[in-house]
């Protein structure tokens, strides 16, 4: 309470390990800082809540050609997306624009189980080492679904939109979107 993410973040990795260096911004991400702070790193692991700055980060890999790993929790389960600049597609393959309120509620309109949280986000974690090692079989042009009510794990074909906006054959997308380019929605932080 009363503190940046990052810096309580920053504090408990510090706190298991004190060696570790750890870059934290204090500062919202937008269109205007985004893909600069993209570049600085290998890859970019989203733990975003919200449907713009997952578009915002996708928008600004591509563009900054850094690999981001998406995910993306809700209710029981989540998904899973690798987007490698050049290699696959990107979110907006899948989803091209914002999906409407009625059909993407947030957590704290639908809930969260936590456990759920922390497996979407440990896979998450497990698929970022994969494409920062270079090993294994990165999902980047799958989605994987998982969904601990049902204990079901379905990877689902994503094919490369040539039209897509940010990744197509004539990208449209030539900066980052700054939020008041996306639908206005609430996010699940408080």
């Amino acid at each position: 309470m009363g503190q940046w993410k990052a810096e309580s973040a920053a504090e408990g990795l510090r706190a298991f390990r004190p060696d570790l260096e750890v870059d934290v911004y204090a500062e919202a991400l937008t269109a205007g800082n985004a893909a600069g702070l993209f570049r600085k790193y290998d890859l970019v692991v989203d733990g975003s809540d919200n449907f713009s700055t997952k578009y915002l980060c996708n928008d600004a890999a591509i563009l900054s050609k850094v690999p981001f790993v998406h995910a993306g929790a809700l209710r029981f389960g989540g998904q899973i997306l690798s987007v490698i600049p050049g290699r696959g597609p990107c979110l907006r393959c899948l989803l091209p624009e914002i999906p409407p309120r009625k059909d993407a509620p947030n957590c704290s309109e639908a809930g969260i189980l936590g456990a759920a949280a922390g497996v979407i986000g440990s896979w998450q974690a497990a698929e970022a080492v994969k494409i920062l090692l270079e090993i294994g079989d990165p999902l980047s042009g799958r989605l994987l679904v998982i969904d601990t009510l049902e204990a079901t794990v379905t990877t689902l074909s994503v094919p490369r939109d040539p039209n897509c906006p940010a990744c197509g054959a004539s990208p449209r997308i030539r900066a980052p979107l700054s939020p008041s380019e996306y639908p206005l929605e609430r996010s699940c932080a408080t």
